[in-house]
């Protein structure tokens, strides 16, 4: 009887579909890619405070790597909609990710550190739409919501576990041992893209294209976004929400640094873990809430958490204020991780476009937090850190605003039909386009 077991399993096994054993690979891809993605970037501020960078040239720098990166976004989430082997744009940028990180460690001048941040900022501009776009295309719109939800939780997991590391083997060994780190998951990452079958992933489904249902995939890549009343509006409350929310981790870190209460390396990594330790967490409650409460609700809530945060931040300088601070960190972020690419692909469903639209609400989601460096830096450096993470918990009232301001419009799409495609956002898009 053992032995019918066993041969039954292993019948199972080799009968599985390609779907089915894409799944291992792509929930391990997630975890991985997560360090692979951030690599030496929440450690770099701290480094270079250390090699004697002022508050106000380090914001600048992440800025500019911000604004390149911004500029590839949208056309990378396009390229991902066209191309049929979108693999290549996890394994390709990862590789180049990784190794412009490095260039950091060689030398720390200006123009060699602009460059590094650049062109990290680039290479890892089209590995979410790409994920997005292979998750899509495996588990189709049906199963979208749930896996987008595990493979959030999984990729808050190796933030963790990344940033845990990072501060430990920082601590023991120096900021070479970072790097080394991200280049391991860089290797293990595309280890996993590559064990996931290509049978597996229907490039139509991956775009959000139905050719049963006369979907002509013709939209460009601009009317995605300008066309879209309900994206636009995502994408105008998510750029606000990072304007302020995109500096409050690494400034927070520099500003109890430079105060002398802890380690660098520990306490960046503390501040890290706790934050995706809660977005683990808040991953997996936003996929059920928003099965039965809708997403807008979902995105409210992550919203209203950084004006709170921001208050926090200000009135707790010190290890311990790391603790409830990273946590709303965690909450607003974890619920954004999963509500965003899921609206996205429903409101774009049918469309064909629907990477391109998660390329161009990243575009929009990375011009706040590319400016958002620049100005917490240059204005804690003139009038100090609590008075900057004050100005900053402000943008978010701004998203608020426009989120429950705009709320006949966006609930409507954000209660779509996902399996036909005929959301308030595609019908709105497919009559721009006409």
């Amino acid at each position: 009887m053992g032995e019918t077991h066993s041969a039954n399993a292993g019948a199972a096994t080799a009968t599985a579909s390609p779907a089915a054993r894409a799944l291992g690979p792509l929930a391990a891809l997630n975890f991985f890619m997560a360090d692979m993605q951030a690599g030496i970037g929440p450690f770099l501020g701290v480094f270079l405070l250390a090699h004697g960078w002022q508050s106000g040239a380090i914001g600048t720098v992440m800025t500019l790597g911000g604004i390149a990166g911004v500029a590839v976004t949208t056309p990378a989430g396009a390229l991902v909609d066209a191309t049929s082997h979108k693999k290549l744009f996890v394994i390709v940028p990862g590789i180049c990710a990784v190794l412009a990180s490095g260039i950091v460690l060689l030398s720390q001048h200006p123009a060699v550190v602009t460059l590094s941040q650049v062109a990290s900022a680039i290479a890892g501009a089209a590995i979410g739409p790409a994920v997005t776009g292979i998750t899509l295309g495996i588990v189709r719109q049906r199963g979208f919501n749930r896996q987008n939800g595990r493979n959030q939780a999984f990729n808050h997991a190796g933030n963790m576990v990344g940033a845990g590391l990072s501060g430990l083997l920082g601590w023991l060994y120096g900021f070479a041992a970072v790097f080394w780190l991200a280049a391991l998951f860089g290797a293990l990452s595309i280890a996993c893209v590559l064990m996931i079958p290509r049978a597996a992933i229907d490039d139509d489904a991956a775009r959000g294209l139905h050719p049963e249902r006369g979907d002509g995939g013709k939209v460009s890549g601009l009317a995605v976004l300008l066309s879209c009343r309900p994206l636009l509006i995502l994408a105008g409350a998510l750029a606000c929400f990072h304007l302020g929310n995109a500096a409050m981790l690494p400034l927070y870190g520099l500003a109890v640094v430079a105060s002398h209460q802890g380690d660098p390396a520990g306490f960046v990594a503390i501040t890290i873990v706790v934050a995706q330790g809660t977005m683990i967490i808040a991953a997996l409650v936003a996929m059920r809430l928003a099965e039965s409460r809708g997403v807008w609700l979902v995105l409210l809530i992550s919203f209203a958490a950084l004006p709170l945060r921001a208050v926090l931040a200000a009135g707790l300088l010190s290890w311990w204020g790391v603790y409830p601070v990273q946590i709303l960190d965690g909450i607003g972020a974890g619920l954004q991780s999963v509500a965003v690419p899921s609206l996205v692909a429903r409101i774009l469903d049918g469309t064909g476009r629907v990477n391109a639209g998660q390329g161009a609400v990243l575009t929009a989601q990375g011009i706040g937090a590319a400016l958002s460096p620049a100005i917490g830096g240059w204005i804690a450096q003139e009038v100090g850190y609590a008075a900057m993470f004050l100005a900053l918990g402000a943008f978010a009232l701004v998203s608020i605003a426009l989120w429950a301001g705009f709320a006949g419009v966006l609930r409507p799409a954000c209660a779509g039909d996902a399996e036909s495609g005929t959301s308030a956002g595609a019908t709105a898009l497919a009559a721009g386009a006409e």
